[in-house]
């Protein structure tokens, strides 16, 4: 789920946005298909791993971090576009992470636990800063098309810059000394970081366009995982893992749809407005999320509820595929204005 699932997710949106970033063309033709094969290599070969062995199947699924970093650091460096060289460093700790994990199956170190952390704890920081960019951005062109008598988001400055500082310091603890004393004061205050920021942005007035409305409701993850995850470890109120879930398929999961259904609806000539399809999408993967909290809480109908987040969570990413795979896999319909 990390270093298959979502490491695709990273990629497929830095495939897309780092040609506006950088002016340069987007990776297309046979380069692009070879990415793609490596990836279903790796998917193949972890798979397997019981029959080919484990170091082959690292070789194999390894080879796709390693090709996407070489990518990616290509074409931010020869685009001058120093500003997204974070996202380098981003890459190589998946990388990192994703061998921990190859290690630890191979026998050669205790690490798995770590490199799943390492994965985790990248996501979310690029959920944060990522985040932080596109959803007061989308939110402020909408407001001010649909909206005019709304205050627009507060403008990006020093207290956002602080407060992501605050939430990378608090993954960074999680990750690397999820024992330590300090630990939940810092995901604590990172959850409180990532509310403020959140609370500045006028999610509250976007209920009229669930396009937007799931890019908030995203982001609240994140800062609900890292409040459970320090509260929790004051006062044990549910399992570890429910803070868990909440930043994975609440906040991974949610904001993965959230970006591709906005992506694909733009890349496909559509109307930027979420139609009653995507809008069945939102309500399962949050259902999902939901439903996956409630599971230490339902007492004998916990394989019920854990069944029903599974079905909704492939409900939500089954409908997609049925709803955006046709417009995506065609060319671009010019003036096709359709929402989905």
């Amino acid at each position: 789920m990390i270093y298959g699932f979502a490491a695709a997710t990273v990629a497929g949106f830095l495939l897309t946005t780092i040609p506006n970033w950088t002016g340069r063309m987007p990776l297309q033709g046979w380069p692009l298909a070879t990415l793609v094969a490596l990836w279903v290599i790796g998917r193949i070969a972890v798979l397997l791993s019981t029959w080919i062995g484990t170091p082959w199947a690292a070789v194999a699924d390894l080879s796709f971090p390693v090709t996407f970093l070489a990518v990616v650091a290509r074409e931010i460096l020869t685009g001058r576009n120093w500003r997204n060289l974070p996202m380098l460093g981003a890459l190589a700790l998946l990388l990192l992470g994703n061998l921990f994990v190859h290690l630890d199956a191979m026998g050669l170190a205790d690490t798995a636990e770590l490199g799943n952390r390492i994965g985790i704890g990248t996501l979310l920081t690029l959920i944060a800063l990522v985040g932080g960019r596109i959803v007061p951005s989308f939110t402020r062109n909408w407001l001010a098309k649909n909206r005019p008598d709304i205050t627009s988001p507060a403008p990006t400055g020093k207290l956002d810059l602080v407060a992501l500082v605050v939430t990378g310091l608090g993954l960074a603890v999680w990750v690397f000394a999820p024992d330590a004393g300090v630990a939940h004061w810092a995901e604590l205050a990172a959850g409180t970081a990532v509310s403020l920021r959140l609370s500045r942005w006028r999610g509250a007035r976007t209920f009229r366009e669930p396009l937007l409305l799931i890019l908030h409701i995203g982001y609240g993850w994140l800062a609900a995982g890292l409040l459970l995850l320090g509260l929790n470890g004051f006062y044990s109120l549910l399992p570890p893992t429910t803070a868990l879930h909440a930043l994975t398929v609440g906040a991974v999961g949610t904001m993965t749809l959230a970006v591709m259904t906005r992506a694909s609806l733009g890349h496909t000539g559509r109307t930027l407005s979420a139609g009653p399809g995507t809008k069945a999408i939102y309500v399962l993967v949050t259902l999902s999320a939901v439903l996956r909290l409630l599971v230490p809480l339902v007492g004998a109908e916990t394989m019920l509820t854990l069944s029903l987040a599974g079905a909704s969570w492939c409900a939500a990413f089954g409908l997609f595929v049925v709803l955006y795979g046709g417009p995506l896999a065609r060319p671009r319909a010019v003036g096709d204005g359709g929402a989905i």
